[in-house]
């Protein structure tokens, strides 16, 4: 799903199993219906969407289990960044020369980068998705922990049944409502699609053209620089400063090199001082470590997940026919959310700010977990590992 990365608290089996229960289904959807009437929505169009809109209890159980929090980086990349996919992404690029050239001139954004997007959203197109948009969009709307934010895709989705006249029932989407082979969520699809074949309609399900020439539209909108690189893998020196990893610092590429930093063919980065970027670690110091710049974060702008855009950016990167990580990805077994939620109480126990124990590893407890490495001489990279969690003494 495109645009951000939709973070949560972590909830028990026993309330994914009877959350459908709790949702007043019948109730909740008329309240919505009356809301878009209050909100002086075409009428026939919300008569569509609620007429094949129901409560769906597997949308709730996806949206607690979303792969960018539930899976090492390690897992997270070979699932999404493998032969197969390269090798179709490298068939599209001369399938789709033509079109990529053109987007290329007219939006900016260079075709590997587009094919990356359509790969990892729809596996080319190939799979947009099993449920209808407005009974995923009603479900989230329904449940409280992000009703306001769903209730207005909700109505962004009963404007484009009306804007374009697209039959609900044919809208293919995500469990989160994300639509076409970009997966734009509505509020995207109304702002940025456009009409890539020129036929005087838009459609993000069945023509590649449209798809394509939306994603480079968009990216363009987010503020993709052109002729620039997302970044690259790099290698650090024995003795690196781990504590200087992280989205939070940045550093000329001049400042980089005279640390030591090389990239992955082992020569020393280009000392120049106008191109900044940050060192990232997605599997801490025992992986591979990366080179952030500008453009990395416009496609977290796409989707909020470190991952996701280091799987966008290596995939664009193996398409335009570069080779594998020099350092592989490591960890491929994860963390459990029990041990994760057990560091969390334990940093929170010890003055470290790890946010709730939700089990998730996002950025509060990896900040914390720095923190902790700081002080008490571990190599502060942010990452849980062995050592860690003997030191801490999480089982």
């Amino acid at each position: 799903m495109n645009k951000f990365y939709l973070p949560f608290v972590f909830l028990t089996f026993v309330f994914h199993s009877n959350l459908a229960r709790s949702i007043d289904s019948a109730g909740c959807i008329e309240q919505l219906r009356g809301k878009a009437h209050e909100a002086g929505l075409n009428g026939a169009a919300i008569d569509q969407v609620f007429s094949v809109a129901e409560v769906d209890e597997s949308v709730i159980a996806l949206d607690r289990k979303q792969p960018e929090f539930t899976t090492s980086f390690a897992d997270y990349l070979e699932k999404r960044v493998n032969k197969r996919r390269i090798d179709s992404g490298r068939d599209m690029r001369q399938k789709h020369a033509p079109l990529l050239d053109r987007l290329t001139k007219e939006y900016g954004v260079p075709g590997h980068y587009l094919l990356a997007f359509w790969g990892l959203e729809t596996n080319y197109g190939s799979f947009l998705g099993k449920r209808r948009a407005p009974s995923a969009l009603v479900t989230l709307a329904c449940d409280p922990r992000r009703a306001d934010y769903f209730t207005s895709e909700l109505f962004n989705l009963i404007r484009l049944v009306g804007r374009d006249g697209i039959d609900p029932i044919s809208m293919e989407s995500s469990w989160a409502g994300a639509l076409g082979q970009t997966q734009f969520m509505p509020s995207t699809y109304l702002k940025y699609a456009v009409d890539g074949d020129r036929d005087g309609r838009i459609d993000l399900w069945k023509s590649t053209n449209d798809a394509l020439a939306s994603g480079a539209n968009y990216l363009r909108a987010l503020g993709w620089e052109t002729r620039r690189r997302w970044g690259r893998e790099v290698l650090v020196p024995e003795h690196f400063d781990w504590s200087l990893t992280g989205r939070a610092t940045r550093k000329s590429l001049t400042e980089w090199r005279a640390l030591g930093v090389r990239m992955s063919n082992g020569n020393l980065l280009p000392a120049l001082d106008d191109i900044s970027g940050a060192i990232i670690a997605p599997s801490g110091h025992r992986g591979p470590a990366f080179i952030v710049y500008h453009n990395f974060n416009i496609i977290m702008g796409w989707n909020r997940s470190e991952s996701y855009a280091l799987a966008v950016g290596h995939l664009a990167d193996r398409i335009a026919g570069g080779g594998d990580l020099k350092r592989p990805a490591v960890d491929s077994q994860g963390f459990k959310i029990s041990t994760i939620k057990q560091l969390q109480q334990q940093l929170n126990a010890l003055g470290f700010e790890a946010g709730p124990a939700d089990g998730i590893l996002g950025s509060n407890t990896r900040r914390a977990v720095r923190a902790y490495q700081l002080q008490h001489s571990l190599v502060a990279d942010g990452y849980p590992n062995p050592e860690l969690f003997a030191h801490i003494g999480v089982l």
